[in-house]
Formats: C-alpha cells, sequence, structure tokens
C-alpha cells in the first residue's frame, strides 16, 4: 500500500524497450529504479541532464509506456487496470 501522505507515489519504477530480431535483439534500460512521492498542493519537478530519462518517466507515468516494473499510486490507489488508468489520466493530464 502506498503511504497515505503522497497524492503520487512511485516505487521502483524501470522502463526498457527491447529492439531488433534474433540475435541482434537489443534491450535498452531507459529508466532503472526511480521512486519519488508527491504531497497534496506540492509542486514537484524533475530535471536532469539530456537523454537521463525524464520524458521516459513522464510517459511512463501516464502508462503511454507501460512500466517494465515497479508500481505507481494516485490518491491510494495503484494504477493497474484499463480504468484505472483512464481516470487517472483525467486527474492529472
Amino acid at each position: 500500500m502506498a503511504d497515505s501522505n503522497y497524492i503520487l507515489e512511485v516505487k521502483n519504477l524501470h522502463q526498457s524497450f527491447t529492439s531488433g530480431k534474433g540475435k541482434k535483439k537489443i534491450t535498452v534500460h531507459a529508466v532503472n529504479d526511480v521512486s519519488f512521492g508527491v504531497h497534496p498542493a506540492e509542486t514537484f519537478g524533475l530535471v536532469g541532464e539530456s537523454g537521463c530519462g525524464k520524458t521516459t518517466v513522464g510517459r511512463t507515468l501516464l502508462h503511454l509506456y507501460k512500466p517494465t516494473a515497479g508500481e505507481i499510486w494516485f490518491d491510494g490507489k495503484q494504477i493497474v487496470s484499463k480504468q484505472d488508468i483512464l481516470e487517472y489520466r483525467k486527474k492529472t493530464a
């Protein structure tokens, strides 16, 4: 269960992408073990160097990319099902 003090909590988020076929298949680990929490009425900024995964984290948070691993909690509820995702997007996007 998520910490009830957070409106948004991300736990151990991982995002990987696979490309290629057969022996030339490669996996790129774009985001590894990202965790953070955002309190209600708090402003949160995600900053970092170019290419460090900021956009990938954002897209994964909105489930534009299905997370490879980890948990995303919003308002005390884990975002898992398609219905959860649709409701979550209405409130966050």
